[in-house]
């Protein structure tokens, strides 16, 4: 009388390698997703908290005014790759805090085609950065200037009186204001370039 052969018999690992490749695929698609959501959701964080001197956004500056003042002196740098000249017209500023301040930044083409620049922007020292507060500001939208254009954009700002109730800022007496313009590679600068109503330097 033959035994039946009751061992367990290797099972197919091909469901196995599909669901392993399922789960790596969410994985894959799950950290591409988080890349693409870190930088505004870190841009979010800084702009809330003045986090690496990243100033906060206000539509008005406060009712309150001090007497006391504070110099806010402006670095202006532009990248390598982008053809520009740009310069703010005043070196500094003697602000009282609480006050909104104007100031204007030129930015100018140096070449004889179309180029687009973003710019990025800080505060130092970084722990001003939760107190430094700006209404308006051309950082971080997207200027497209014409074959030997120049631009004025216009910076509101105010330091806010919190300052002063705060040890690690209270004592503080300048904060430098800095941006960097960056190129943007975007094919569609060139197409959405003003034509030549470029105003000259």
């Amino acid at each position: 009388m033959h035994k039946s052969d009751t061992s367990p018999q290797p099972r197919e690992p091909r469901d196995n390698r599909a669901l392993v490749g399922l789960a790596l695929a969410g994985v894959v698609a799950g950290m591409v997703g988080l890349s693409f959501a870190a930088v505004p959701l870190y841009r979010m964080f800084c702009q809330v908290t003045g986090f690496g001197g990243t100033p906060q956004v206000a539509e008005a500056a406060p009712d309150t005014v001090l007497e006391r003042t504070i110099k806010v002196r402006f670095d202006t740098n532009v990248d390598k790759e982008l053809p520009w000249d740009f310069k703010s017209e005043l070196r500094s500023v003697d602000v009282r805090i609480g006050e909104s301040a104007l100031v204007f930044f030129k930015a100018q083409n140096t070449t004889d085609k179309p180029v687009g620049g973003t710019a990025g922007f800080n505060v130092a020292p970084k722990a001003v950065g939760r107190y430094f507060t700006k209404i308006e500001c051309f950082c971080f939208k997207q200027q497209t200037l014409a074959a030997g254009q120049s631009i004025e954009m216009p910076v509101t700002f105010f330091v806010d009186p919190k300052i002063v109730e705060d040890d690690s800022t209270k004592n503080i007496e300048e904060i430098t204001l800095s941006y960097t313009f960056y190129r943007s590679d975007d094919p569609s600068d060139v197409a959405t370039a003003p034509g030549d109503g470029a105003s000259g330097s």
